[in-house]
């Protein structure tokens, strides 16, 4: 993948290679740009035709095709929905071009402060969470949440609920992975304690569930229909937690005992150019170092999955990364939607055109790091390296997957912004300093810099120094907020 490479002040081009550039700015009719004159009116954000490009042919940005004129293209064209159009299908037959190599580890000196734990993980938080077997339970567990938060305020770093909806009326694979969340959400290291409240008659029962957690010494649990006063015990499960919890401490940690969860959402046409590439920085320099980045979304690296496909480390691993993108093209045409039905409109009006465009925008999260693992949903990550993950592109539903997966770092890039916060510290990273400015209380970085002439390596430090800071106790916009939550991945038939 080529280094971003500015044209002009005006629009970005990202590859020597590609037939349209992004618009930095609004780009008025009849306007020079290089050597193009513009022949529409370019938002910004939008893709300027550098070009001519046939109809029928391929399109090309990032240096590959994110889809095929639909229309004769002149050069000086507003290149959009109009005038190109996705060129995925279905499944298709990857081929295994050999094993990526793997360096050896850099070192790093830099370190932050966190909670080492028995099983060797480190947590960036040491919080009590409070997790439900069902969604019955779900308004009990917040109430125990907010009433131990003002009881044992200032001994931990937090207590939090994390309801959902689920765990009755589900049946085979998908009550299976419901618990296989809860379970790894629980075993979590940024939870010093778990409190793990059920109802009792649930299909997702309580003590199948605890079967799939092997430490449960700071887990407790019990069902409510089994105690006289479920908000009592609650409470005096909590202090006992919180009683255990207490004792740890922060510790100097090194670089490689992150694993950070790579993640966008609300895309705009920026995303590819600016805030994907940086976290892609991080991403380098965390893999580098011994550490674990971890990239998910499947539905959004079609058309791009060749990129991470090309990095494996093993034939293993290849066939378990085609496997979960074949995977989840067959589930999309058995029910009937094709591969494709995707960017969203907030995606569209900030002048992203196709999936293609969408994923080779996003796949640059993953840096360049070599691919060692890919994880089915609820798998928690098993070695160092760039790890794929099993999720579909919504913000919670994968977001809460990185989190199980053993996330204790999520960065989240955005040009659209939302509010939205998870069980990790989830930093927020602006695309476009637009939005920086215009939600302070939402947004933690703005990537927009590198367009203003920041250097993308000088950026990606000071990004590298905000993760360590939040690793180390800084609080994210989405912590400040109180926006925490998880949403789980409903597949299967409702009883």
């Amino acid at each position: 993948m080529a280094d971003a490479l500015p044209v002009t002040a005006a629009v970005h081009r990202v590859d020597p290679r590609d037939d349209v550039a992004t618009a930095v700015r609004d780009i008025t009719v009849g306007e020079r740009v290089g050597d193009v004159i513009a022949r529409a009116y370019i938002p910004k954000g939008h893709k300027l035709a550098l070009t001519a490009v046939a109809a029928g042919a391929p399109v090309r940005k990032y240096g590959f095709p994110i889809g095929l004129a639909t229309a004769d293209i002149a050069a000086g064209d507003h290149v959009h929905s109009h005038n190109l159009g996705t060129g995925l299908a279905g499944e298709l037959d990857y081929r295994f071009v050999g094993a990526a190599a793997i360096a050896a580890p850099v070192a790093d000196s830099r370190t932050f402060l966190g909670y080492r734990r028995a099983d060797g993980r480190v947590g960036t938080r040491n919080e009590i969470w409070i997790l439900v077997t069902v969604g019955c339970v779900a308004n009990t567990a917040r109430r125990l949440a907010e009433t131990a938060a003002r009881e044992f305020g200032g001994r931990v770093d937090g207590i939090h609920a994390f309801p959902h909806p689920f765990g009755c009326s589900q049946l085979g694979d998908d009550l299976s992975a419901t618990r296989r969340m809860l379970a790894a959400l629980a075993q979590h290291p940024n939870a010093g304690g778990v409190l793990i409240l059920g109802l009792g008659c649930e299909s997702n029962q309580l003590d199948a569930l605890l079967g799939d957690i092997p430490d449960r010494s700071r887990i407790r649990a019990f069902t409510a229909q089994g105690e006289g006063d479920e908000f009592e015990a609650g409470l005096a499960a909590i202090a006992d937690l919180v009683a255990i919890a207490e004792r740890d401490r922060r510790v100097p940690c090194p670089l490689s005992d992150l694993v950070i969860g790579l993640k966008c959402g609300g895309s705009d046409g920026f995303s590819g150019l600016t805030a994907n590439p940086l976290v892609g920085h991080v991403a380098d320099t965390l893999a580098a170092a011994g550490g674990t980045p971890v990239l998910t979304e499947i539905p959004e690296i079609f058309g791009a999955e060749h990129l991470l496909l090309d990095r494996a480390v093993s034939r293993a691993v290849f066939d378990g990364a085609a496997g979960l993108v074949n995977g989840f093209k067959r589930h999309f045409l058995e029910q009937g939607q094709p591969v494709h039905e995707n960017p969203s409109p907030g995606n569209i009006a900030g002048g992203i055109t196709t999936l293609e465009e969408k994923s080779l925008g996003g796949v640059q999260k993953a840096g360049h790091a070599v691919l060692t693992q890919a994880l089915a949903y609820g798998e928690q990550v098993r070695e160092p390296g760039l790890a794929l993950l099993e999720a579909p592109g919504n913000d919670a539903v994968s977001s809460t997957a990185l989190v199980a997966a053993g996330a204790t770092v999520v960065l989240f890039t955005t040009g659209r912004g939302t509010p939205l916060g998870f069980p990790a510290p989830t930093l927020k990273i602006a695309s476009n300093s637009a939005l920086a400015g215009r939600k302070p209380r939402w947004i933690d970085f703005d990537a927009g810099v590198v367009l203003g002439g920041v250097d993308m390596a000088a950026a990606g430090e000071a990004l590298m120094d905000l993760i360590l800071a939040t690793a180390s106790g800084r609080s994210t916009r989405a912590e400040e907020n109180g926006e925490r939550e998880i949403a789980l991945w409903k597949r299967g038939v409702t009883l």
